[in-house]
């Protein structure tokens, strides 16, 4: 049927897979950091208290003082390229171009800051993605992480007139191809080592307290990949939980806490990995590394390693392959 001239062009169909994580500043300046914190504290899924409470706090004190403190911390791991997170978040989405077939498009996004995943939607609908999946890079389940990144990109769908059919990555935090990618990782990073760690930490991000005893399988995600990382490897890791914000009672141990007790225990000698991440970031680069490290030697430890996330290795790359090719499985057989 010959269509009419006023007809909208209609591209090739095509599949998309949109690779989302956290977020980060525009560039490492108190503005710029503080415009991340705004949106990003502001989300009902990572501060669970009343909007009339805790938006003059916010507005107040938070947006007032951290900033600055936030701005240095960023310049002290910002590369040539960007946000590490962003320039390795890319790097993976473009490793992975070619990893599906030529009808299937991969992009990237962040759920704070930019490129917002509503711009990344629209612009992979307007390629002619008729199906996307949206594939969160939290191998543990959080409400605070996976799910607001859902919540963001079904919000999207919520403004277009001819949606795509979307599907979402589960967590993977016990899948067998992130395991062996996570344990290979290590183990090469421990035969680079100049001295033996006495003891290998498996940080993760922290989170309230609250939100395991309402139901959050996050903590439950955190303790099963290190017990399955350190069976792979053979030993024992210290789960411990990093980045405390305000005064509710958080998961524990507490990293920083963990770090300066160790070496009174005779334990000074450490390697730390954050399974958790994806990519580094502040939180891996700054929080761990530098002021990590600061703790624990000023404590009494004598050597410290930080080892670095998958990132974009040929082991992440062939990792995500496995386990997005599998929740693209239906869509790509039909093309």
């Amino acid at each position: 049927m010959d269509k009419p001239g006023s007809h909208p062009r209609i591209p090739r169909r095509k599949i998309g897979v949109l690779l989302v994580n956290l977020g980060t500043p525009d560039d490492a300046s108190p503005k710029a950091v503080r415009r991340y914190l705004a949106e990003f504290l502001s989300d009902k899924r990572v501060v669970e208290i009343p909007a009339l409470l805790w938006q003059p706090i916010l507005r107040g004190i938070v947006l007032t003082t951290r900033p600055k403190k936030s701005a240095h911390a960023y310049g002290l791991v910002w590369r040539e390229d960007g946000s590490p997170l962003a320039a390795i978040t890319r790097a993976q989405a473009t490793a992975l171009k070619q990893a599906f077939g030529p009808d299937v498009v991969v992009d990237w996004a962040m759920r704070y800051g930019n490129p917002a995943i509503a711009d990344r939607l629209a612009a992979m609908q307007a390629a002619g993605c008729e199906r996307i999946l949206i594939a969160p890079l939290y191998p543990q389940y959080c409400a605070a992480t996976t799910a607001t990144a859902n919540d963001k990109a079904f919000a999207a769908l919520a403004g277009m007139r001819w949606q795509p059919a979307l599907r979402t990555l589960p967590p993977y935090h016990d899948d067998a191809a992130y395991i062996d990618a996570l344990a290979s990782s290590v183990r090469a990073a421990l035969a680079r080592l100049a001295f033996e760690p006495q003891a290998l930490i498996t940080s993760f991000h922290g989170m309230p307290q609250r939100t395991l005893e309402l139901g959050d399988p996050y903590h439950c995600h955190c303790r099963k990949t290190a017990r399955l990382l350190g069976d792979a490897l053979g030993k024992d890791t210290i789960v411990t939980f990093q980045s405390r914000f305000g005064r509710a009672k958080w998961l524990t141990p507490a990293t920083d806490t963990t770090l300066a007790a160790l070496p009174g225990q005779g334990i000074e000698r450490v390697a730390i990995v954050a399974p958790g991440f994806s990519a580094d970031c502040l939180e891996t680069l700054e929080e761990l590394d530098i002021r990590g490290r600061e703790t624990f030697m000023s404590s009494g430890g004598t050597d410290f390693a930080y080892l670095p996330c998958l990132n974009d290795s040929a082991g992440s790359i062939a990792m995500l392959t496995t386990i997005l090719s599998r929740e693209l499985a239906g869509w790509t057989d039909a093309q």
